[in-house]
């Protein structure tokens, strides 16, 4: 699985809502409460690595980041906008 783990911020959670994937407003139908800045969330690989190219990548939790993400994203990357 190719996820990044992460913790989100408002600049993330408005970019992704903006490309068609709004995680912040609360799904109840889904058991999904949406997120708010500074949540712990997995994200794609591959949506990291597009926010990260629009300037709003949101910080890394590297010890819960699959080593598959390295598929999408370079190891410097993440550790740039590494918390741990």
């Amino acid at each position: 699985m190719h996820v990044v783990c992460s913790r989100v911020t408002a600049e993330f959670l408005a970019f992704s809502k903006d490309a068609g994937n709004d995680l912040s407003t609360p799904r109840p139908e889904f058991g999904f409460a949406g997120l708010k800045p500074g949540d712990q969330w997995c994200l794609c690989a591959s949506r990291w690595a597009e926010a990260h190219a629009a300037g709003t990548a949101p910080p890394v939790v590297l010890a819960a980041t699959h080593a598959a993400a390295l598929e999408w994203c370079t190891l410097s990357d993440l550790q740039a906008h590494a918390l741990d």
